[in-house]
């Protein structure tokens, strides 16, 4: 494991932010590391406000989409929501038909079938709007490079609105409006929404025509807090605001569907973490393991009763999908060993049996074992393969994949995680060009895992009041992570151990001269027990963290790393 000092900021900046917010220098320089430099700009970052939202009609093509919504309102038309089948894809059609049946009610959800249509916009859903006379497909979290199934579409008769967020390609899909941030010559000021998030602007910039403002969409930001947290989007600027304001509403005043989810898991207050973690995968378990369809009407219920029994069968949907990404880890890393490929800079693993809705979670787990730019493959129809692919940090495998195109049938996706079909005779030949690209273009230390540290800090620094402030950085998530800060001088005061079922976990009690004593926990790093027996000095990487245990609460460092104190 790599550690990472970041820079520290200019020492004048620091000062001056210090003064200005009468916080410590630690403090100052988080926000600095964070591009927060000066009073107004931390007021924003700590004081989230709806009034800070971007307005909706800067985005290209928000007036055509606004104004064909109006159109097939007025001319009563037939409105098919349509939706991708992750997190953001569900939620975004939860939103936006929520929206609109609550003054409009021809509108209908639709979200392919993961098997039978893949990901993205389907000829059989268009299909499906022809044959029951719907003459506007609104598609969220997808569309942006479906260039021939939009044209097919428009000489059928039906109009597009596209709301993605993926790359666009080098041709755009002729639709009524494209509203997507990414494009080359959209002006919108914040490019990272997620797709619900575009969703969001969409009904906010409807909204705006009839004298409402933001405010008045805020039952619908725990939506889009959920959807930010799922796909891992920066947490900063726009997406801050509508995370910060999403998660009140979550632990607030939630959707009935929200709420049976948080009574099947015992949680009464969510983090972004639990969002990520716990709620998200129980909303992608329904496109996983049976249809996203199960997750739009958890998500749109009214009725307590009802969305507690949907959000029970959801629960079991998760239960049946950690078993099949149990198997198909354990079958992949077996692969590999198998095949002599433990020392390639890249994965890259097949069987046809392996469940298409879990190849994703497990390309992710198999970086944990080896970090390096991972694809997991499985059957997806008659001679076609679908994978899923997962990066390295600061490492773009959307890049290798558009390298590699002449073996692939269709990608897409993002700098860290991507989609893919290819034809099974070409898996082999797309296989050895994956491994000769990223050999040909990746930095080597990139495939050492590395720990990014805010802050070199004693244990003395470690305060109720400093943990408190650290509290107010949330949410965390790319862009704003969760403080990392590392100590060096470290001795266990003799309590140090291996704990939990398996012994994986380390347990210590850290002291240092001059100091306190705090409790830290190392998970999964019981192997490292032996760096802290008989005395050693050591140093660490943390995060600051409370611990509630018997109704008292105490702060307690949550462990990234130890090393030995004269180890580089």
């Amino acid at each position: 494991m790599r550690w990472i000092l970041k820079p520290k900021p200019d020492s004048s900046k620091i000062e001056a932010l210090q003064k200005a917010l009468q916080v410590d220098p630690i403090v100052a320089t988080l926000l600095i590391e964070r591009g927060i430099e000066t009073y107004d700009e931390a007021k924003k970052f700590f004081r989230p406000s709806l009034k800070d939202l971007h307005d909706p009609f800067l985005m290209k093509d928000m007036d055509k989409a606004v104004a064909r919504i109006e159109k097939a309102i007025a001319k009563q038309e037939n409105i098919l929501v349509y939706g991708d089948y992750d997190v953001d894809g569900t939620t975004a059609v939860a939103l936006m038909s929520s929206y609109l049946k609550s003054k409009y009610d021809l509108v209908l959800t639709y979200i392919p079938n993961r098997y039978d249509e893949g990901y993205g916009i389907s000829y059989k859903g268009i299909n499906f709007a022809l044959e029951n006379d719907f003459t506007l497909i609104i598609a969220l979290d997808c569309g942006i490079k479906s260039v021939d199934k939009v044209a097919y579409a428009k000489e059928l008769g039906i109009d597009f609105i596209i709301c993605d967020h993926h790359r666009p390609g080098n041709k755009m899909p002729n639709a009524i409006a494209v509203l997507d941030p990414k494009q080359d010559d959209c002006n919108y000021p914040y490019k990272e929404l997620c797709g619900c998030g575009v969703g969001f602007k969409l009904i906010q910039a409807l909204a705006s025509k009839e004298g409402k403002t933001v405010e008045d969409l805020v039952e619908y930001l725990d939506l889009v807090a959920t959807a930010i947290g799922a796909d891992i989007v920066p947490i900063d600027g726009e997406n801050r605001v509508l995370a910060y304001f999403g998660l009140q509403v979550i632990n607030s005043f939630p959707r009935p569907g929200i709420k049976a989810i948080l009574e099947k898991i015992n949680k009464t207050e969510l983090t972004i973490t639990d969002v990520v973690f716990v709620v998200a995968p129980r909303i992608n378990a329904a496109g996983r393991m049976k249809h996203g369809n199960f997750a739009v009407t958890l998500l749109v219920d009214t009725d307590y009763e009802k969305a507690l029994q949907h959000a029970s069968d959801i629960d079991q949907y998760n239960s049946d999908r950690r078993e099949e990404d149990k198997r198909i880890t354990e079958e992949a890393l077996i692969q590999i060993e198998q095949n002599g490929e433990q020392n390639h800079l890249t994965t890259v693993v097949y069987q046809e049996d392996w469940h298409k809705g879990v190849i994703g979670i497990v390309a992710s787990r198999l970086t944990e074992t080896y970090y390096r730019p991972t694809l997991v493959f499985t059957k997806s129809g008659d001679n076609v393969l679908a994978a899923s692919a997962r990066s390295v940090r600061d490492f773009d495998i959307y890049n290798v994949l558009e390298a590699c195109s002449e073996h692939i049938e269709q990608f897409g996706g993002h700098k860290y995680a991507a989609g893919l079909t290819l034809k099974e005779e070409n898996y082999q030949a797309f296989k050895h060009a994956f491994e000769d690209e990223v050999s040909k273009t990746i930095d080597r230390s990139l495939l050492i895992p590395e720990i990014k540290i805010d802050a070199k800090i004693d244990l003395k620094d470690i305060t109720p009041k400093f943990y408190r402030i650290i509290k107010q950085f949330a949410p965390f998530g790319p862009e704003n992570m969760t403080p990392v800060f590392m100590t060096d001088n470290l001795k266990d005061t003799g309590y140090g151990k291996c704990v939990g079922e398996d012994k994986t976990h380390l347990r210590i009690t850290v002291t240092q001269p001059n100091s306190n004593s705090l409790v830290s926990i190392g998970f999964g790093m019981g192997d490292k027990v032996n760096l802290i027996t008989e005395n050693k000095i050591f140093k660490a990487v943390y995060s600051v963290d409370e611990n509630e245990w018997n109704g008292n609460v105490s702060l307690q460092l949550k462990l990234r790393d130890i090393k030995a104190q004269d180890s580089e």
